[in-house]
């Protein structure tokens, strides 16, 4: 192993491993993938070899590294560990991920994330003081400055052992690679490994490359191989009617960008809803006076079913885009040719095909009416010809014969047409993603994609898909009329009254997520000509037992500046902010709070100047209470089997959906030590469990408590089973 080549193929990944330290020389700076595309099987074989020799330096430099859920509290656990048995069978471990969070990393090993799991690293001081803060697209000039010399990347085999697909995890890996190789031609020392997975759906277009590309690649023997899954969360109500608003404001033709999440689930769900039931969707709308209410649904929006159909272009292809795509939403084409772009989108390109399209093409300038070989190239390119034709010696092959390729001659155009021509345009692409993530439905699912369907998803680089920028892959006039009506939906922590997002972290300087790429979609919204950024976010939420307000009058940190404020809807509607006056902005983020809090609110904006001391909320927007929403909700849900808790399928089964909803009440109603109090009060004068409640102990471990707090945490379940309507009491 001494010849320094690439492509050489490893079974044991302790051998792949040695095999990078040496070429390196013991000090790995290593740099992998948001999300999935790790390869694991090779980080741990890292992390081992670090573990047993002090002397190997290894910096893991990487995003949201995915660990099993385990539970926090003992019933959570009850709870989760037969869960995580059964759904993630097979899924290997992160071992460093798990030593972070036990905070047992090793002195000579170092992992920097720039995204992290929601919530997971709050009371962790290590990883506080080593998040590095960055957008998206500056992540790949954020790894250079901190010397990352090594990548790995899970990748998926072709059939041929010809080529790799970046698959799940081209987003950074594409504008990183180019980097490293100036330093390897510069001197430095550089290795790229792959580890190859079959269980990884293959995508074409930018995400394949050659194997050669590849330093190292190892192929693990007799190692678990299944892709983490990711569980599905529950759809609250007040969830579906903010997804129910934002759909509102999609524009048919347009370009769609939505995050993982039950409000990104929502969102998708309704804009389904809209196609298949516009009439029901519409009434809806009716029922919440939703349009006279909020004037910019109409103005911004629209309610009609998609008939031209959405483009994705989004840095996280959700599964909720599979979904669109089956229901025939997204559909609408982009092509990597500007002037071809704008015929399809004005609806100068017939569908199905006809000889006029050539006609259509010509007229602008895209190809000549006597067809040279550069024109026939291109036809084949964006799908119009069949990948068979060819000119040679002046003459196209069509059929038996051989003719000039004049559009002017009848003849020519009538033999084009019949063996030439496509019946549809099939060189465009429906979607572009930086990354995918989620179920193992959604993986499975997408390894069935036919090779037509396949090839109308385009996985690639974050460069391309989060900036407007020219990019090696397209450059920003392209982007510009590719991405018409864009509509680009994130959702938040916190909204403060002058328009200001909260998204990633605390006042207090601790991070909860990351910024992503949120800033780069709400700053691109603001440069295309007829886009929108759309934040998204629940009224309130519960902290410590007590319900709070999402919408502040301000609040010590902010992800999104007020300066880049635009349209933010809770499930109490939408306020339009963009160019707004201060005083506008104000009012319209009141009139979407909970109705428990307006008055606070509006006392802190007048008391700051900020509104008219004479102003008061509106009639229409005095009823924001829950109670509300679940009036709007259970008509739907009961009588049209409409918005279900978990709307596109879960590993949960029935009775532990159940179990879910009644942890969630107890987590919130305990939350304070007053509310702690009055549950353990309360669940001791729970009368006994009936037969009706048996299974659920059971599931639990229950049935038969053993000692004092199993017993206490029987009960405690039994009035949280009851409490949310589970099970009654008899």
């Amino acid at each position: 192993m001494s010849e320094e080549r690439t492509g050489i193929h490893f079974r044991q990944a302790e051998r792949c491993a040695e095999e990078l330290i040496r070429r390196l020389d013991g000090d790995i700076r290593i740099a992998l993938p948001l999300g999935l595309g790790k390869p694991v099987h090779l980080i741990n074989a890292l992390y081992r070899c670090a573990c047993n020799d002090p002397n190997i330096q290894l910096h893991i430099m990487t995003a949201l590294s995915l660990e099993k859920p385990g539970g926090g509290s003992s019933l959570q656990k009850r709870l989760m560990q037969p869960f995580v048995e059964r759904v993630f069978e097979g899924v290997p471990d992160l071992d460093y991920a798990k030593a972070v969070s036990c905070g047992e990393l090793p002195a000579n090993v170092t992992v920097t994330e720039f995204f992290l799991r929601a919530g997971s690293r709050l009371g962790n001081a290590d990883q506080q003081q080593r998040v590095v803060l960055t957008n998206y697209t500056h992540v790949v000039r954020d790894l250079m400055a901190l010397g990352v010399n090594a990548v790995g990347q899970m990748v998926a085999p072709d059939a041929e052992g010809q080529q790799v697909s970046l698959s799940c995890n081209p987003d950074l890996t594409l504008d990183i690679l180019p980097r490293l190789r100036a330093q390897r031609e510069a001197g430095d020392a550089v290795v790229i490994a792959g580890e190859l997975n079959p269980e990884l759906p293959w995508f074409g277009h930018d995400a394949a490359l050659d194997r050669a590309s590849f330093d190292l690649l190892l192929e693990p023997h007799n190692q678990p191989m299944r892709l983490f899954p990711v569980p599905d969360l529950a759809v609250e109500p007040a969830d579906y009617l903010i997804g129910f608003y934002a759909a509102n404001l999609v524009r048919d033709g347009g370009t769609l960008q939505v995050g993982i999440g039950a409000l990104g689930s929502a969102v998708i769900y309704n804009l389904l809803f809209r196609h298949r039931d516009n009439g029901l969707f519409n009434e809806l709308a009716r029922r919440l006076d939703a349009h006279s209410r909020f004037p910019a649904l109409a103005e911004i929006g629209s309610t009609e079913r998609f008939e031209e159909g959405l483009y994705g272009c989004s840095e996280m292809m959700v599964e909720g885009f599979l979904h669109l795509y089956e229901a025939g939403i997204l559909k609408r084409q982009v092509v990597a040719d500007r002037t071809l772009q704008q015929l399809l989108d004005c609806g100068a390109i017939p569908d199905p095909l006809d000889i006029t399209a050539l006609d259509r093409l010509v007229e602008a300038g895209c190809i000549e009416t006597v067809l040279k070989a550069r024109d026939v190239q291109w036809l084949v390119r964006f799908g119009f010809f069949d990948q068979g034709c060819e000119l040679k010696g002046g003459r196209l092959a069509l059929g038996e014969e051989a003719v000039r390729p004049d559009l002017g001659d009848e003849r020519a155009r009538a033999l084009i047409e019949r063996y030439a021509l496509q019946e549809r345009l099939i060189g465009g692409v429906v979607m572009h993603g930086g990354f995918f993530l989620g179920p193992a439905r959604f993986y499975q699912r997408l390894r069935e994609l036919d090779e037509a369907a396949r090839a109308r998803f385009s996985m690639t680089s974050v460069g391309f898909v989060n900036h407007l920028y020219d990019h090696p892959l397209g450059d920003q006039a392209l982007k510009t009329v590719q991405r018409r009506r864009g509509r680009f939906i994130n959702s938040v922590m916190m909204q403060t009254l002058n328009g200001a997002a909260v998204s990633d972290g605390l006042e207090d300087g601790r991070v909860v997520s990351g910024v992503g790429g949120q800033y780069n979609f709400v700053a691109m919204a603001h440069e295309l000509p007829d886009a929108r950024s759309i934040l998204t976010l629940r009224a309130t939420r519960t902290s410590a037992g007590r319900t709070e307000s999402n919408i502040r009058f301000s609040y010590g940190h902010c992800t999104i500046p007020r300066h880049l404020r635009d349209i933010v809807v809770t499930e109490y509607g939408v306020a339009d902010l963009r160019g707004q006056p201060d005083s506008d902005v104000y009012r319209r983020l009141i009139c979407i709070a909970d109705s428990r809090f307006q008055n606070e609110l509006t006392r802190q904006a007048k008391n700051a100047g900020k509104i008219p001391k004479g102003w008061k909320v509106p009639r229409a927007h005095r009823n924001n209470y829950p109670q509300r929403i679940e009036e709007a909700v259970a008509p739907l849900r009961d009588h049209h089997q409409l918005f279900p808790a978990f709307p596109f399928g879960t590993d949960f089964t029935q009775e532990e959906q159940e179990l879910v909803q009644a942890l969630q009440w107890l987590r919130e109603a305990t939350g304070s030590r007053r509310g702690l109090l009055a549950v353990i009060w309360r669940a001791l004068r729970q009368p006994a469990p009936v037969t009706a409640e048996r299974s659920a102990l059971e599931r639990m471990g229950l049935m038969q408590p053993g000692g004092w707090r199993e017993r206490l945490e029987q009960r405690m379940l039994l009035h949280a089973l009851r409490v949310t309507g589970v099970t009654r009491s008899h």
